[in-house]
């Protein structure tokens, strides 16, 4: 995959934006408690704001972009994201955070222009390596992100690691901007001179499955972080949880590898399946060796389970809206993200810590189910729905097809 043309430079430079898009929110969070001196609830406030315009904007940028082009779209979202970071350690607390829910609408389209280039540059036999290697980016990115901004802003000042935060943003999104992948592949550069197909045609059970998964494994995941450290708090061992949560990503990168190597995918509600199945038993690991084991056999399936919702939303989007559909695909992993933690935190504190786990597996299975119903095919159909198996496990049309 990274033989192809302008596939390792766009995974590098994305790579940059990625990493400071996953810090931005532990940014303004450590700005908020030790710059501005505030709670941890002041600061949460910040978050949700940040996220609400996250989720809000990623449909949004992306029909901005099916119109207009991504060059258009990244150019605005950096001058916009250069001039709130530079203002983010002079704006008093009322004002940061109607201008994070500004920031957060018009972020930086990072991981929505990467997916869109890999459906553009690649053939149909590549795509799902080339996914698995962009889910294995995004958990990089979770990897090296937040730890690095929180050890900054411990030895520096708070404002300063923000303006960092800023600036790697801004020159992820200026070089992706400079490389201006392609978005469509070749044979649909006419796209433009076709009339947008309406949302009944292609947001149908098969686009709208894919989206309940994107939600549900970001919601998995999302609860497993929290239920780690609540486990580990519980044992007395929280600072162990730096180290689980990095098995969880390593197996989670060594997972995203494999599955982009293996010769024939796996429909995206059973990997979602085994995702929440595999999550449940770490309910039962009171100490950090025994949950490094767990974590590390849930991880396994993180990555595929993201690749393969990314490139089910690719096949499924015809190209005049594959913007707006990867940018609901982000929409709805924000969304799942900003659920998990407080749901899976209600269960943790009517029960005990092992509980988040269960809960996270228990969501996961039954978005996982939600979709596998959803995309059932309906025998009234005359046009086949999917050209992915990502969604059915039938034989037929799987050639077709196999992570926001």
């Amino acid at each position: 995959m990274l033989a192809l043309p302008g596939m390792a430079s766009l995974l590098g430079v994305s790579l940059l934006a990625r990493v400071a898009i996953t810090a931005d929110m532990t940014a303004l969070t450590m700005y908020v408690v030790l710059g501005l001196d505030m709670s941890y609830a002041a600061a949460g406030g910040v978050a949700a704001a940040l996220t609400a315009g996250t989720a809000l904007g990623g449909p949004l940028l992306g029909r901005m972009m099916d119109r207009r082009g991504l060059r258009a779209v990244l150019l605005l979202t950096v001058a916009l994201q250069l001039v709130f970071w530079l203002s983010v350690p002079i704006l008093p607390y009322t004002i940061l955070l109607g201008a994070a829910f500004v920031a957060g609408l018009l972020m930086v389209p990072a991981p929505l222009v990467t997916r869109q280039a890999i459906a553009a540059m690649t053939a149909a036999g590549q795509r799902r390596a080339a996914f698995a290697l962009e889910s294995v980016q995004g958990e990089l990115s979770y990897m090296v992100g937040p730890p690095i901004v929180i050890l900054c802003a411990a030895k520096s000042s708070p404002g300063v690691v923000a303006w960092g935060v800023g600036a790697a943003i801004v020159a992820g999104g200026a070089g992706i901007a400079l490389l201006n992948p392609p978005v469509r592949a070749e044979g649909e550069a006419d796209a433009d001179t076709v009339p947008r197909p309406p949302r009944r045609e292609w947001l149908g059970r098969g686009m709208i499955a894919v989206l309940v998964m994107a939600f549900g494994t970001t919601m998995l995941l999302g609860g497993t972080d929290l239920a780690i450290v609540a486990t580990l708090q519980e044992a007395g061992e929280v600072s162990w949880a730096a180290v689980v949560v990095a098995v969880y990503g390593v197996a989670s990168i060594v997972g995203g590898l494999v599955y982009g190597a293996i010769p024939r995918p796996l429909p995206t509600w059973l990997l979602l399946g085994l995702l929440g199945l595999a999550t449940v038993p770490a309910g039962l690991a009171h100490d950090w060796p025994w949950l490094c084991v767990a974590c590390a056999g849930a991880g396994l399936l993180a990555a595929p389970t993201l690749s393969t919702v990314a490139d089910t939303v690719s096949r499924l989007a015809p190209a005049g809206v594959r913007g707006e559909a990867t940018g609901l695909q982000s929409s709805a992993g924000s969304v799942g993200f900003a659920l998990g933690t407080p749901i899976v935190g209600v269960a943790i504190d009517v029960s005990v810590p092992g509980s988040g786990f269960v809960t996270a597996g228990l969501a996961g299975l039954a978005t996982a189910l939600t979709g596998c119903l959803l995309s059932r095919r309906s025998p009234a159909r005359t046009r086949p729905p999917l050209d992915d198996p990502g969604l059915d496990l039938e034989p037929s049309g799987a050639d077709a097809r196999p992570r926001a």
